[in-house]
């Protein structure tokens, strides 16, 4: 039987370009590779994707693989599955990362099942044990109460990362490397479901997994006309509007800007939490923030054992002088 080696990266794409989290991977997936002193392969599944290649090459990859057919326009599981099998038996790597996405989430387990071995799912950190050249898998555990490392045994190591868990290299047009067509060898009968229509959804703004800055605001904001205020710092941020679970639960605002165990998993570069007590469902989904600002009235509220910097106090006193404040430093 033929070894496995190497570390391949599931790389999802939209329109003419990867995703940010195939960056993320291609970015962990160098530096695994280069400890291991082996090759990082892409693995790019969709329709009219062949000019895509490069793109990941420029991330880090030192080869791709394309898998471009018509019938995988769209992602349907029959069809990934099935390509996906293949790819993994052809390319044999002994490391696959995947991203913790919609499709992510779907792909890894189905695939874990097809080869018998395990998949670790939402890590925030992948290292080489220099002992015995495994794949160290951290995520938290406990709805995030603590962190948990894992290892397999068995080839290759699935894992799905967790979105800007990880760090993309910038990119690097001169990078050269090989490109390999993988035929899908599909039938339109192989997939058993089919798409009927599509909803998109209206965002105004950035997205909410997508932002750099994120102001949330939790049960003590009290109202929509609240939110309003928080909305008004998020846009001179330049950021997103999250929220705990009872203001969405209350209909103050959207379920898609919830934040936590149950609604949005994010990891922005300053999460700024108000009148958030810091439960640790809703702590499960922005703890890998780099930097946690809390604003609350209660000086035992946990959300302060997580946050670099607090203020106590009346959010509706705290909240118009920082946003104030924070417009005089934009403006000078």
């Amino acid at each position: 039987m033929a070894e496995h080696k190497g570390i391949a990266v599931y790389c999802e794409v939209k329109g003419d370009k990867i995703l940010p989290i195939a960056a993320e991977g291609l970015g962990a997936g160098r530096k695994l590779a280069d400890d291991l002193g082996q090759e990082l392969s892409a693995v790019l599944v969709g329709s009219n994707i062949g000019s895509l290649a490069q793109q990941a090459i420029t991330y880090g990859a030192d080869r791709a693989y394309v898998v471009d057919d018509p019938l995988l326009k769209d992602y349907q599981t029959d069809a990934y599955v099935s390509v996906m099998e293949k790819v993994i038996k052809q390319v044999m790597p002994q490391v696959l990362i995947m991203g913790q996405t919609d499709s992510g989430r779907d792909l890894a387990p189905r695939l874990a099942f097809r080869f018998g071995i395990a998949v670790t799912m939402d890590c925030v950190d992948l290292a080489i044990d220099p002992e015995s050249k495994r794949l160290l898998q951290t995520k938290p555990v406990y709805g995030g109460n603590a962190q948990a490392v894992f290892t397999s045994e068995a080839d290759p190591q699935m894992v799905t990362i967790r979105t800007k868990a990880m760090t993309a290299l910038e990119p690097d047009a001169s990078r050269k490397g090989e490109i390999t067509n993988i035929t899908a060898d599909l039938q339109a009968s192989d997939i058993r479901t089919k798409i009927l229509d599509r909803v998109v959804e209206e965002v105004a703004g950035i997205k909410i997994e997508d932002a750099e800055v994120v102001v949330a605001g939790g049960r003590g904001i009290g109202s929509t006309e609240g939110f309003q205020q928080l909305e008004e710092l998020a846009k001179l941020l330049k950021g997103a509007m999250g929220a705990s679970r009872p203001p969405c639960d209350n209909g103050w605002v959207p379920d898609t800007i919830q934040v936590g165990l149950t609604g949005k998993i994010i990891a922005p570069e300053l999460y700024v939490a108000i009148a958030i007590s810091g439960s640790s469902q809703h702590m499960s989904g922005c703890s890998g923030s780099k930097t946690i600002i809390a604003i609350n009235k209660d000086p035992e509220a946990n959300i302060f054992r997580q946050a670099r910097f607090g203020v106590v106090g009346d959010w509706k006193k705290v909240l118009p002088a920082f946003t104030e404040k924070v417009r005089g430093l934009l403006a000078s």
